[in-house]
């Protein structure tokens, strides 16, 4: 059961975390190209890759059994949830976004918007690498 859990684990982090960043740093280059379809692509992809990413956090907590009390787990586990907040923070910037360059003023051009996305998205990019340290160095099987 355990190396399932482990499987799983790994496969979120791969085929959610990893998408869910590219997603994300991307949008700012579709905001700046205008490129509203693209911009409404990345930020459907960004809720689908979102939720999916908490099969990351459901199977390590499933793995973490006994141990979720260890420093490095709780770190994790709380960076991820930050990771998280930002994620929401970032969805509501690419909705606001989308809703601002399809309307037909062209004075605001979605730039506040492009400048928070990829600063939160280069922080949500350093906590999955931070985490992910902290899943090697301290892991007792590692």
């Amino acid at each position: 059961m355990w190396n399932l859990l482990l499987w799983l684990h790994v496969g979120f982090s791969i085929f959610a975390l990893g998408p869910l960043t590219a997603v994300t740093m991307a949008a700012p280059r579709a905001i700046r190209n205008r490129s509203t379809e693209l911009l409404r692509f990345l930020h459907r992809s960004t809720r689908i890759y979102g939720v999916a990413s908490l099969g990351v956090f459901v199977f390590g907590l499933a793995l973490g059994g006994s141990a979720l009390g260890r420093p490095y787990l709780t770190v994790s586990m709380t960076l991820f949830i930050v990771a998280i907040v930002l994620l929401v923070i970032i969805e509501r910037d690419l909705r606001t976004a989308v809703r601002v360059m399809e309307s037909p003023d062209t004075d605001d051009d979605a730039r506040a918007q492009s400048g928070r996305i990829a600063a939160m998205s280069g922080v949500v990019a350093l906590i999955w690498l931070v985490i992910l340290f902290l899943m090697f160095a301290f892991s007792p099987t590692g």
